[in-house]
Formats: structure tokens, sequence, C-alpha cells
């Protein structure tokens, strides 16, 4: 089904039953509303100003749409602010972040996580029980705008209370921080500073707790939230909206305390945001990279376990990018239905109606300011015809999967040790690769059951726990570990037996060195795959019953095998890195393709459906029975057939 995110706050309410009227016309079965509404929710402290909110609830139920409220809590009002100034975040240099945009809260603050209960509570009590609520998103975007880190005096002493949970007594802290070195010792929890403001790098180790104890809160204030709703909504769902490229706490966590999970798509953005050659920047700016949104849809479809939607999809250009172009003609389209086959329930369009006001004013909608469908707005009705006339299967386990773990992307932005080690970047490499070969995939965290899978990724995994140990060795397919795997204990110490650290009986052998290498600096890779290692290396002594397939020139490990399980020392090249892939999934009996780099297949039961991001038509092999399109599938085109 389809969605669209509504703010009757922005309009005449004039205007807002001809609105609800043209979103069943046009398709549209849930809107999400209120998410930024707190100050016209309450004006003023206690006083709640109800009228608006209920005619505009009754407006679009009564047209037959089905509502997703929202709590309000991303945009605490000036009032609140002014009473409890200590809500507000403070940035790494010890200054307060105003008031005047959205997200201007810490997690840590007494008085922000009482307002957030008493806002939440008098809202899940008027329309818990509504019979138009369908379900509850819980605030919007968590850490939107770098607002997780909050380094004020709130933040202090809420870290103090959770290292004495984590470590019970300072000296325990002390030895797993290294406290030895620099005489960082502290005799008290009192004692410790904010990983931050010091004069040159502060204790990887603390920065790692810092940052586990600030994703702890946002999960423990998302957590709270969930109990209030449930509590007044019962047999109603509660989600929340992630973002793309957001790495700032563990989304895992968090959505085991929603129904489902849902995220914000925006592909033109996300891939300006991307690291990327310019002339792969150039080919995909005006469509997005092909699997920018999909690789969320695959990461979000396992924070939901199983159960997902992109709760604002991009329908025109957004305002926040770098560079802000027009989506190409079909793009919308293609976008919905990609959500689509890669299992979403429902696709929600930002927004109904551009804004002419404010900070968004520059981003589109499904209409126009002038009330005029806009150009995705018409794609967005096609979808919907579309969708009508197609019986869409459920999905099944993908033979891929790909390990990914947001610990790993703190360790490696905390001591990158290259400028340009980026774990989501490494990441979306590696999911490239394999969907270049035409596969599906899946993406789970670190410990999940791996048996049945034909192929395990796991592009890069400092902190091996004993339940990934543990799931690892369980797994009964072909294994592809990339660099720093074991590289680091929980408490951010190389391992005493060196890398891989855990994975010594899968992966016999030791990382002894390592490099990163400056933009232009190269190592060749030879052997049964070939090509380059960019940004980082390793040098690998192979143990017994370790097999080099590939080497560098210096005639150290390049790529190594043991058993079922591959290591990769170090950072691929694309030549390189599609080799490797293709040879661990050949081996493990997987049936490739060979796809263009802007075409793309994702299958949802017996059907499998074809995305075509680039500037040249494709024609689909064995195309079978055609549900959609064409077996040649023009530029910003998609096609659907029964296998």
């Amino acid at each position: 089904m389809l969605g669209v995110c509504y703010y009757p706050e922005h309009w005449p309410e004039a205007w807002w039953a001809d609105d609800a009227r043209q979103m069943r016309e046009l398709g549209i079965t849930y809107v999400r509303i209120a998410e930024f509404a707190w100050s016209r929710i309450e004006p003023a402290p206690g006083r709640f100003e109800w009228g608006w909110l209920d005619r505009a609830v009754a407006t679009l139920g009564d047209a037959g749409l089905r509502i997703v409220m929202c709590t309000p809590t991303a945009t605490p009002p000036k009032w609140l602010i002014d009473a409890h100034p200590g809500i507000l975040p403070t940035d790494a240099q010890g200054r307060p972040r105003g008031f005047g945009s959205r997200r201007h809260t810490t997690f840590s603050s007494g008085a922000w996580l009482e307002a957030s209960r008493a806002v939440t509570e008098a809202v899940a009590a008027r329309y818990g029980a509504h019979p138009a609520v369908a379900g509850w998103q819980i605030d919007n975007e968590f850490g939107c705008h770098d607002t997780v880190l909050s380094y004020g005096p709130e933040d202090l002493r809420a870290f103090h209370e959770w290292l004495r949970r984590r470590y019970q007594d300072p000296e325990r802290l002390n030895e797993a921080w290294g406290n030895v070195f620099w005489s960082m010792e502290v005799a008290s929890f009192d004692e410790v500073s904010l990983p931050a403001g010091a004069v040159t790098e502060t204790n990887p180790a603390a920065r790692l707790d810092f940052w586990r104890f600030a994703s702890d809160q946002v999960v423990a204030y998302a957590a709270m939230q969930a109990a209030i709703l449930r509590a007044h909504s019962p047999g109603r769902f509660v989600t929340h909206n992630f973002m793309g490229r957001f790495i700032g706490f563990d989304h895992w966590k968090l959505g085991a305390e929603l129904d489902f999970a849902t995220w914000d798509s925006y592909p033109l953005g996300f891939t300006e945001q991307r690291e990327l050659p310019d002339d792969v920047r150039a080919m995909f700016a005006e469509t997005g990279h092909p699997d920018m949104a999909a690789f969320h849809h695959d990461l979000y479809r396992g924070v939901g376990r199983g159960r997902w939607w992109v709760m604002e999809q991009q329908p025109g250009p957004v305002n926040w990018a770098p560079w802000n172009p027009v989506p190409k003609p079909g793009m919308v389209r293609l976008w919905t239905w990609e959500a689509l086959a890669h299992g979403a329930e429902v696709v929600s369009y930002f927004r109904w109606r551009q804004a002419p006001f404010a900070q968004e004013q520059m981003h589109a909608g499904l209409h126009r300011p002038d009330r005029v469908r806009s150009p995705g707005g018409e794609e967005a009705a096609q979808v919907a015809a579309e969708l009508a006339a197609l019986a869409l299967p459920d999905g099944a386990r993908a033979p891929v999967v790909l390990v990914f773990d947001y610990e790993a992307a703190w360790v490696t932005s905390i001591q990158p040790q290259g400028q340009d080690f980026n774990y989501v970047e490494l990441c979306l490499r590696w999911y490239e690769a394999a969907r270049r070969c035409g596969l599906d995939i899946d993406i789970v965290p670190p410990g999940a059951p791996l048996a049945g899978y034909a192929a395990v990724l796991a592009p890069c995994l400092p902190i091996v726990t004993e339940a990934a140990r543990a799931a690892f060795e369980a797994a009964d397919g072909m294994l592809l570990f990339g660099p720093r795997t074991g590289s680091k204990t929980a408490t951010f110490s190389i391992p005493p037996e060196l890398p891989p650290g855990p994975l010594r009986a899968l992966l016999p052998m030791r990382v002894i060195q390592v490099a990163s290498l400056r933009p232009g600096l190269r190592h060749a890779v030879a052997g049964h795959v070939a090509g380059t290692m960019e940004r980082w290396r390793e040098w690998v002594e192979p143990g017994e019953g370790t097999e080099a397939l590939a080497r560098f020139a210096d005639n150290t490990p390049a790529l190594l095998r043991a058993g079922r399980a591959h290591y990769l020392a170090g950072w691929p090249d694309a030549a390189l890195l599609n080799a490797t892939m293709r040879r661990v999934l050949g081996i493990a009996g997987l049936t490739l393709l060979d796809l263009p780099p802007g075409v793309r297949l994702r299958r949802r039961g017996d059907l499998t459906f074809a995305f075509n991001y680039g500037p040249e038509p494709w024609t689909a092999p064995d195309a079978g029975s055609l549900i959609l399109g064409d077996c040649i599938v023009p530029p910003q085109g998609t096609a659907v057939w029964k296998a």
C-alpha cells in the first residue's frame, strides 16, 4: 500500500477535506501526521489545544484514510526550552546548541524525559483508541543533525551512572580502558571526564563506551515512549522512522522495541553524500546509486525482523544535500517499486504538498505549493494504479547474508587509522559487488543465526563477540571476512593473540601489521583474483591449513582461504572486490549473472523485478511471463515477471 506525510497545521482548514478526498483518489491508504506539531498541541505549559487536531483526524478518517499518529517530541517548543535550558544538547566544544530548528535536546536531561513522558501520555490518551488511528510513530529520525552525542553536565552525570552499572568498581574501569597509559587513572567514577575537549586524542576505549552509553540513552527513550503508547493504544503498531547512512546508535537494539521498522528514503541526497568517483557520481546524480536505497531496504527489513515500511519516500528534489537535482522521469515510480520488491508493506511519500515557507520550502512533495500535482505525484498515481492490479507474494530468505555492526562503525570512526576508512562505504561496496551478480541479500546483526545461507559476508567486524564467533562457526555456507575483523577486544584493545582474535579457529592466521594508504597509493594483488588494494592493507602470516589464493607484490597473502572461511586483507578496488566476490559466491554454488553497473534484480516470491538506473536499455534474460513493463527495460524503467 501507499502512504503520505501530511501537515494539516500548515494549510487552511478549508483545504483538508479536499486533500483527504484527493489522497484516496490517488490511491493513498496511510497518512502520517503531527510529528512536528508540539507547539500547536500544547502552546503553553499544560494548556492543550486539541480542537484542530481532532478535526484533522476526523477529516482524514472520514475519507477512509488510516492515520499514523506521531509523538511530537522531535520539536520541543520554545516555552519548554526557556523553562529548562538544560534540555539543549552541548557540542564537543562545550557549546550549547540553540533553539530554532529541531532535535534540540539531549537524551540525558531529566526535564526533557519528564516533558516527553507528559506529552506522549497526553497524545496517546487522546487518540489511542480512535478508530482512524492505525498505529504510532515515535518521535522522528532519532539522531538527525548529529544529536546522539551530547557533552553537557547532564550527559556527564548520566554517563557516570552508566559506568557504575557497567564496571561496578573504578579499578575495573581503569583496567578496561588502559588508564595506566598517560596517567589517566581515576579513583572514582565521578572523576571520569567526557571524552572531548582534550589537548589531543582522548582514550578510544572511553570514547567507545561513551558511544555505547549514548546509544543506550536513545534506546531507553524510545522504549519509554513505546510503553506509554502500548498502554493507551493496544492492538496498534509502534514504529520509528530511521535514516540512511546513519550509525549514531544501535538500530538493532532500538528495533527490538518496535513492532516493525521504517526508514526515510532519499536516494539522490544520500548518493550525493557517498564517497564515489566523480564519473560514477555524475552517472547516478539524477537517479541515485542503484544500491543506495536497496541496501537500506534490506538493512531495515532486518532491523524490523522481516517487517518494514518506507515512511518518507523522496518524490522530487530535496533541500539538504550539497546539490539537489530533480530526479529523472520515472525514478519516483522505480524507487517505489524497488521498495515493494524488497518487501516493504507500505511506501509513504514525503509529503502531500510542498510548503512555501520555512527551512524545507525547497523540498518537493506530491503537489506543488499551488496545489497542482507534481511530476513525482503523477508517478505515485501511476504506481497506485499498477499496484491495484498486481498481487505481491510474500518474500523469502535470500541466498546471501551480510553482517552489519554499529559498533564496527563506531570503532572505525573513533580510530580510523586512515582518513578515508569509512565502514558504511565498505559495506555498501561489498553489497554492490554481490548484487552485481544478480543476487538478493539479507542483512543481520553479529550473532544472528547464519545456517542455511549459501554465503556469509562480513566486510569488517573489529569486535567479534562470543555470539558472533559461534554463529560464524555454525554457518554452513562460504564465509568471506574483510579487513580489521577480529582486530579489537570489547574494551578497544588489540587481542593478545593478534587479529583475527576469536576467529583463529576459523582463520588460522595472524595480522602482524597494517597500513592505511593515502589516495593514489595502491598495492597490486595477483593470483586467482587480481586488482589492487587501496585505502588499507594488512600483512598476514598464514597458519597451518591456510591457503593464499592471491598475493601482494611482496609475496604476502592478500586473499586467504581456510576451509569455508576466506579473508581479504585490505580494502579492494572494484576489480579485486568483484573478482573475489564472484569466486567466493561461485564456490558457494550460486548462479551468478554479470549485471551492468546500473541494473539490479530483486525477487519477491515467484516474481522477479528489474530496475534500470543506467543510461542504456537492458534486455532481461529469460524474462518468463511479464507482469509489468517489457523484457527490454528502458533507462529509469522497471519490469516484473514470473519465474
